[in-house]
């Protein structure tokens, strides 16, 4: 089943649960959704009004709730304290994970992320701009730093030679990225908290004050899809488009449409991040060896 991400961006809102349902009312007119049918909600109006009862319900259905700022950037995100019933035994496996295999596993991440990066240069451009040869090189721990050289080869050639990534950045291009990545983030957060896994404790990214480093790990190969509905809505709209509904619906759509590859099957988003959490949880407690990592463009 498909989860569904809701944006509340234009207008006022009032959120409540009624009979297992999201219900969203807007003036006169109500929508609503199974909880268990919600994957993101993100909340972009300051106008939109909601109870902890939601809050509660979105959390107990393993959701996610993103808030935005004034901006109408994502800024804050909500997840589930616990979404396993075995949640303190992989909290040890992976306090108690090696560094070898830590670096085994971030080596495995950053080939699948370059091979993204080069699978979308060639589908786009017919040219991977030797992105594959660099994932080739790549070793344990990833201490020839593949994944920086790997950068400067690929934004330039995705969006031309004057453009910089620059995450927080406010310009047209780099704030569709952020929100795409913002809402990517968000779904394989709630991927790893239903396996079990904390996600505050990463395989390569340690920031103390981030609490998503192993969610910063894990989404690193789902990068590129956001990259193309980025490089789709400058297409329709120009680099400097403005972040307002109609980009927003452009970005999501092109992120959870693909389906991508997981083990020979083509899965949705939600699917595959899963997918990977839970391949990540079984290595943690000795019941599998192989991470599971998505082919983006193999998928239907």
């Amino acid at each position: 089943m498909d989860r569904r991400i809701v944006d509340l961006s234009e207008g006022p809102a009032a959120l409540k649960i009624k009979y297992g349902q999201l219900v969203i009312r807007r003036g006169d007119k109500e929508d609503s959704l199974p909880l268990d049918e919600l994957g993101v909600l993100i909340v972009s109006n300051p106008a939109v009004c909601y109870t902890q009862a939601v809050l509660a319900g979105i959390c107990e259905n393993n959701g996610a709730f993103i808030i935005c700022d004034e901006k109408r950037h994502p800024s804050a995100m909500m997840m589930p304290l616990s979404g396993h019933f075995l949640h303190t035994e992989r909290l040890a496996a992976q306090i108690s994970i090696s560094k070898p295999t830590q670096k085994r596993l971030w080596a495995k991440i950053v080939g699948a992320k370059v091979r993204g990066q080069a699978g979308l240069l060639k589908l786009l451009h017919g040219n991977d701009f030797g992105l594959l040869q660099l994932a080739r090189n790549i070793r344990s721990g990833d201490t020839g730093n593949i994944e920086a050289q790997a950068s400067r080869r690929y934004w330039p050639a995705l969006f031309g030679d004057t453009f910089r990534r620059i995450p927080g950045s406010d310009d047209g291009i780099n704030r569709m990225l952020n929100y795409g990545y913002a809402i990517v983030r968000a779904t394989v957060a709630r991927a790893v908290t239903a396996s079990g896994l904390h996600p505050s404790l990463g395989l390569h990214h340690h920031n103390r004050y981030n609490p998503f480093c192993l969610v910063d790990d894990l989404m690193e190969p789902l990068r590129p899809l956001t990259d193309l509905a980025v490089y789709k809505a400058v297409d329709i709209g120009g680099p400097d488009m403005p972040l307002d509904k109609e980009t927003k619906q452009i970005l999501l759509e092109n992120i959870f449409a693909r389906r991508i590859n997981i083990q020979g099957e083509a899965r949705e988003l939600f699917n595959a991040a899963s997918a990977a959490a839970s391949s990540l949880a079984n290595i943690y407690t000795g019941k599998g060896k192989i991470l599971i990592l998505p082919e983006l463009w193999n998928g239907k």
